[in-house]
Protein backbone atom coordinates (compact mmCIF):
# COMPACT_ATOMS: atom_id res chain seq x y z
CA UNK A 1 0.00 0.00 0.00
CA UNK A 2 1.22 3.26 -0.62
CA UNK A 3 2.10 5.79 1.59
CA UNK A 4 -0.32 8.53 0.94
CA UNK A 5 -3.11 5.33 0.69
CA UNK A 6 -4.34 6.71 3.35
CA UNK A 7 -4.83 10.52 2.18
CA UNK A 8 -8.75 10.69 1.00
CA UNK A 9 -8.10 13.50 -1.63
CA UNK A 10 -5.17 11.71 -3.62
CA UNK A 11 -7.44 8.22 -3.79
CA UNK A 12 -8.63 8.12 -7.36
CA UNK A 13 -12.23 6.98 -7.58
CA UNK A 14 -12.55 3.62 -9.10
CA UNK A 15 -15.24 3.33 -12.17
CA UNK A 16 -17.05 0.11 -12.94
CA UNK A 17 -17.11 -1.11 -15.99
CA UNK A 18 -21.16 -0.42 -16.49
CA UNK A 19 -20.59 3.28 -16.25
CA UNK A 20 -17.73 3.51 -18.99
CA UNK A 21 -19.88 1.64 -21.15
CA UNK A 22 -23.35 4.58 -20.31
CA UNK A 23 -20.94 7.27 -21.33
CA UNK A 24 -19.26 5.48 -24.12
CA UNK A 25 -22.64 5.36 -25.30
CA UNK A 26 -23.74 9.03 -24.62
CA UNK A 27 -20.68 10.52 -26.28
CA UNK A 28 -21.63 8.20 -29.60
CA UNK A 29 -25.53 9.51 -29.47
CA UNK A 30 -24.40 13.23 -29.44
CA UNK A 31 -21.59 12.47 -31.98
CA UNK A 32 -24.29 11.15 -34.22
CA UNK A 33 -26.23 13.63 -33.81
CA UNK A 34 -24.08 16.01 -34.15
CA UNK A 35 -23.22 14.82 -37.47
CA UNK A 36 -26.97 14.76 -39.08
CA UNK A 37 -27.64 17.45 -37.81
CA UNK A 38 -24.38 18.74 -39.73
CA UNK A 39 -25.36 17.04 -43.09
CA UNK A 40 -28.70 18.68 -42.56
CA UNK A 41 -27.71 22.04 -42.32
CA UNK A 42 -24.84 21.81 -45.28
CA UNK A 43 -28.25 20.52 -47.71
CA UNK A 44 -30.12 23.24 -46.42
CA UNK A 45 -27.53 25.74 -47.43
CA UNK A 46 -27.21 24.37 -50.81
CA UNK A 47 -30.65 25.44 -51.95
CA UNK A 48 -31.07 29.43 -52.17
CA UNK A 49 -33.62 31.65 -49.51
CA UNK A 50 -36.37 33.05 -51.73
CA UNK A 51 -38.87 35.41 -49.94
CA UNK A 52 -41.93 36.83 -51.45
CA UNK A 53 -42.83 40.39 -50.74
CA UNK A 54 -46.61 41.40 -50.90
CA UNK A 55 -47.17 44.54 -52.82
CA UNK A 56 -50.12 47.07 -51.11
CA UNK A 57 -53.25 46.75 -53.38
CA UNK A 58 -54.96 49.94 -54.85
CA UNK A 59 -57.94 50.94 -52.57
CA UNK A 60 -61.04 52.87 -53.80
CA UNK A 61 -60.24 55.55 -51.41
CA UNK A 62 -56.80 55.89 -52.86
CA UNK A 63 -57.79 55.71 -56.66
CA UNK A 64 -60.35 58.63 -56.23
CA UNK A 65 -57.28 60.52 -54.01
CA UNK A 66 -54.91 60.25 -57.50
CA UNK A 67 -57.72 61.54 -59.95
CA UNK A 68 -58.48 64.12 -57.50
CA UNK A 69 -55.07 65.07 -57.66
CA UNK A 70 -55.05 65.14 -61.60
CA UNK A 71 -57.46 67.44 -61.56
CA UNK A 72 -56.18 69.65 -59.44
CA UNK A 73 -52.66 69.18 -61.79
CA UNK A 74 -54.76 69.85 -64.67
CA UNK A 75 -56.60 72.74 -63.35
CA UNK A 76 -53.71 74.28 -62.30
CA UNK A 77 -51.82 74.02 -65.99
CA UNK A 78 -55.05 75.56 -67.33
CA UNK A 79 -54.99 78.88 -64.78
CA UNK A 80 -51.10 79.18 -65.82
CA UNK A 81 -52.19 78.75 -69.68
CA UNK A 82 -55.26 81.18 -69.12
CA UNK A 83 -52.90 83.78 -67.30
CA UNK A 84 -50.04 83.44 -69.91
CA UNK A 85 -52.82 83.98 -72.77
CA UNK A 86 -53.87 87.10 -71.03
CA UNK A 87 -50.11 88.80 -70.16
CA UNK A 88 -50.12 88.08 -74.08
CA UNK A 89 -52.97 90.14 -75.06
CA UNK A 90 -52.06 92.70 -72.58
CA UNK A 91 -48.46 93.00 -73.72
CA UNK A 92 -49.88 93.00 -77.41
CA UNK A 93 -52.83 95.96 -76.62
CA UNK A 94 -49.94 98.03 -74.80
CA UNK A 95 -47.75 97.87 -78.37
CA UNK A 96 -50.65 98.92 -80.20
CA UNK A 97 -51.82 101.86 -77.60
CA UNK A 98 -48.16 103.02 -78.38
CA UNK A 99 -48.26 102.47 -82.20
CA UNK A 100 -51.76 104.46 -82.13
CA UNK A 101 -50.12 106.92 -79.77
CA UNK A 102 -47.60 107.63 -82.35
CA UNK A 103 -49.23 107.73 -85.41
CA UNK A 104 -51.92 110.37 -83.71
CA UNK A 105 -48.61 112.36 -82.51
CA UNK A 106 -47.58 111.88 -85.98
CA UNK A 107 -50.84 113.30 -87.79
CA UNK A 108 -51.40 116.34 -85.18
CA UNK A 109 -48.02 117.39 -86.22
CA UNK A 110 -48.70 117.18 -90.23
CA UNK A 111 -52.08 118.99 -89.41
CA UNK A 112 -50.22 121.48 -87.14
CA UNK A 113 -47.60 121.94 -90.47
CA UNK A 114 -50.88 122.30 -92.84
CA UNK A 115 -52.17 125.06 -90.60
CA UNK A 116 -49.07 126.80 -90.80
CA UNK A 117 -48.66 126.45 -93.91
CA UNK A 118 -51.73 127.51 -95.11
CA UNK A 119 -51.86 130.56 -92.64
CA UNK A 120 -48.54 131.72 -94.45
CA UNK A 121 -50.45 131.36 -97.92
CA UNK A 122 -53.57 133.11 -96.49
CA UNK A 123 -50.59 136.20 -94.82
CA UNK A 124 -49.46 135.98 -98.53
CA UNK A 125 -52.83 136.60 -100.67
CA UNK A 126 -53.44 139.23 -98.07
CA UNK A 127 -50.50 141.21 -98.62
CA UNK A 128 -51.03 141.01 -102.68
CA UNK A 129 -54.61 142.35 -102.27
CA UNK A 130 -53.32 145.68 -100.16
CA UNK A 131 -52.27 147.01 -103.99
CA UNK A 132 -55.94 145.92 -105.23
CA UNK A 133 -57.48 147.60 -102.12
CA UNK A 134 -55.71 151.18 -102.25
CA UNK A 135 -57.29 151.16 -105.68
CA UNK A 136 -60.58 151.27 -103.86
CA UNK A 137 -60.14 153.31 -100.98
CA UNK A 138 -60.78 156.42 -103.04
CA UNK A 139 -64.02 155.56 -104.89
CA UNK A 140 -65.00 154.10 -101.20
CA UNK A 141 -64.20 157.33 -99.23
CA UNK A 142 -66.41 159.28 -101.60
CA UNK A 143 -69.69 157.59 -100.88
CA UNK A 144 -69.01 156.71 -97.26
CA UNK A 145 -70.94 159.96 -96.11
CA UNK A 146 -73.94 158.14 -97.48
CA UNK A 147 -73.11 154.78 -97.69
CA UNK A 148 -73.39 154.01 -93.88
CA UNK A 149 -77.08 154.35 -93.52
CA UNK A 150 -79.05 151.43 -94.29
CA UNK A 151 -80.78 153.22 -97.28
CA UNK A 152 -80.83 151.46 -100.79
CA UNK A 153 -81.12 154.61 -102.62
CA UNK A 154 -78.42 156.52 -101.76
CA UNK A 155 -76.53 154.91 -104.43
CA UNK A 156 -77.17 154.99 -108.36
CA UNK A 157 -75.81 152.17 -109.79
CA UNK A 158 -74.72 152.01 -113.21
CA UNK A 159 -75.83 147.93 -114.08
CA UNK A 160 -77.72 146.82 -116.65
CA UNK A 161 -79.13 143.57 -117.67
CA UNK A 162 -79.04 141.03 -114.79
CA UNK A 163 -77.02 142.46 -112.58
CA UNK A 164 -79.05 145.63 -112.32
CA UNK A 165 -81.94 143.00 -111.25
CA UNK A 166 -79.47 141.74 -108.74
CA UNK A 167 -78.12 145.09 -106.91
CA UNK A 168 -81.99 146.02 -107.23
CA UNK A 169 -83.04 143.09 -105.01
CA UNK A 170 -80.13 143.45 -102.67
CA UNK A 171 -80.58 146.62 -102.18
CA UNK A 172 -84.36 146.74 -101.51
CA UNK A 173 -83.69 144.13 -98.53
CA UNK A 174 -81.49 147.13 -96.64
CA UNK A 175 -82.75 147.06 -93.02
CA UNK A 176 -84.28 143.76 -92.66
CA UNK A 177 -82.89 141.50 -89.80
CA UNK A 178 -80.37 139.07 -89.88
CA UNK A 179 -80.80 135.33 -88.99
CA UNK A 180 -78.59 132.75 -88.86
CA UNK A 181 -79.93 130.25 -92.15
CA UNK A 182 -82.67 132.40 -93.20
CA UNK A 183 -82.96 132.87 -97.09
CA UNK A 184 -85.71 135.69 -96.91
CA UNK A 185 -88.55 137.05 -97.54
CA UNK A 186 -88.04 138.84 -94.05
CA UNK A 187 -84.59 137.93 -92.60
CA UNK A 188 -81.49 136.64 -93.94
CA UNK A 189 -78.09 135.11 -93.63
CA UNK A 190 -75.55 136.63 -96.07
CA UNK A 191 -75.02 133.40 -98.40
CA UNK A 192 -79.39 133.54 -98.08
CA UNK A 193 -79.61 136.96 -99.62
CA UNK A 194 -76.92 136.66 -102.34
CA UNK A 195 -78.79 133.29 -103.63
CA UNK A 196 -82.49 135.11 -103.47
CA UNK A 197 -80.70 138.07 -105.41
CA UNK A 198 -79.79 135.77 -108.17
CA UNK A 199 -82.75 133.80 -108.23
CA UNK A 200 -84.45 136.84 -109.60
CA UNK A 201 -82.28 135.87 -112.91
CA UNK A 202 -83.07 133.03 -113.00
CA UNK A 203 -79.28 131.69 -111.30
CA UNK A 204 -79.80 128.92 -108.72
CA UNK A 205 -76.15 129.75 -106.35
CA UNK A 206 -75.35 126.82 -104.04
CA UNK A 207 -76.65 127.95 -100.53
CA UNK A 208 -73.39 128.52 -98.75
CA UNK A 209 -70.80 130.69 -98.76
CA UNK A 210 -67.91 128.53 -99.36
CA UNK A 211 -68.96 127.13 -102.45
CA UNK A 212 -70.63 130.70 -103.71
CA UNK A 213 -67.18 132.11 -103.45
CA UNK A 214 -66.46 129.46 -106.33
CA UNK A 215 -69.24 129.54 -107.94
CA UNK A 216 -68.11 132.14 -111.49
CA UNK A 217 -64.75 133.32 -112.54
CA UNK A 218 -62.68 134.62 -109.78
CA UNK A 219 -61.86 138.45 -110.53
CA UNK A 220 -59.69 140.93 -108.95
CA UNK A 221 -60.96 143.65 -106.55
CA UNK A 222 -59.54 146.22 -108.91
CA UNK A 223 -62.18 145.34 -111.97
CA UNK A 224 -65.33 145.09 -109.80
CA UNK A 225 -68.28 145.08 -111.65
CA UNK A 226 -72.08 145.71 -109.81
CA UNK A 227 -73.39 142.66 -109.60
CA UNK A 228 -70.02 140.53 -108.74
CA UNK A 229 -70.29 138.31 -105.43
CA UNK A 230 -67.45 139.58 -103.21
CA UNK A 231 -66.24 137.05 -100.30
CA UNK A 232 -64.46 137.03 -97.19
CA UNK A 233 -61.67 134.67 -96.35
CA UNK A 234 -60.45 131.76 -98.81
CA UNK A 235 -61.72 130.49 -101.93
CA UNK A 236 -63.94 127.89 -100.86
CA UNK A 237 -63.41 128.18 -97.59
CA UNK A 238 -65.32 131.42 -97.33
CA UNK A 239 -67.07 132.34 -93.92
CA UNK A 240 -69.14 135.81 -95.96
CA UNK A 241 -70.34 136.88 -99.01
CA UNK A 242 -71.88 140.03 -100.21
CA UNK A 243 -73.25 141.84 -103.10
CA UNK A 244 -71.44 144.56 -104.92
CA UNK A 245 -73.94 147.08 -106.26
CA UNK A 246 -70.94 149.91 -107.54
CA UNK A 247 -69.41 153.05 -106.64
CA UNK A 248 -66.88 151.00 -104.17
CA UNK A 249 -70.08 150.03 -102.28
CA UNK A 250 -71.76 146.25 -101.35
CA UNK A 251 -75.03 145.47 -99.44
CA UNK A 252 -74.79 142.52 -97.29
CA UNK A 253 -76.19 140.99 -94.38
CA UNK A 254 -74.02 141.41 -92.04
CA UNK A 255 -75.19 140.26 -88.45
CA UNK A 256 -77.70 140.12 -86.24
CA UNK A 257 -76.75 143.62 -84.53
CA UNK A 258 -76.82 145.55 -88.17
CA UNK A 259 -79.12 143.07 -90.56
CA UNK A 260 -78.82 143.79 -94.10
CA UNK A 261 -76.90 146.89 -94.69
CA UNK A 262 -75.24 148.82 -97.07
CA UNK A 263 -71.71 149.66 -96.99
CA UNK A 264 -68.28 151.12 -98.64
CA UNK A 265 -65.73 148.67 -99.18
CA UNK A 266 -63.30 150.49 -97.04
CA UNK A 267 -65.63 149.36 -94.29
CA UNK A 268 -64.39 145.64 -94.04
CA UNK A 269 -62.30 144.92 -96.99
CA UNK A 270 -63.63 141.72 -98.93
CA UNK A 271 -60.98 139.26 -99.57
CA UNK A 272 -61.50 138.39 -102.82
CA UNK A 273 -64.40 138.17 -105.55
CA UNK A 274 -66.66 135.90 -108.68
CA UNK A 275 -68.84 137.00 -111.48
CA UNK A 276 -71.20 134.83 -112.36
CA UNK A 277 -72.94 137.35 -114.93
Amino acid sequence: MSHTAHIRSHRKPRRSASTIAMRAGVAGGVLSTLAVAGASGSAHAAEPVTQTLELPTLTADLAAQVAQSADVTQQAAASYQLQAERDAAAAKAAKQAKADLAEAKKKAAEAKKKAEEAARKEAAERASRTAERATLSASADTGSSTGTGSSAGTVTSTATGSAAAVVAFAQAQVGKAYVSGATGPSAYDCSGLVQAAFKQVGISLPRVSQAQSTAGTQVGLGNLQPGDILYWGGAGSAYHVGVYVGDGMFVGAQNSSTGVVQRPLSYDPPSGAVRVL
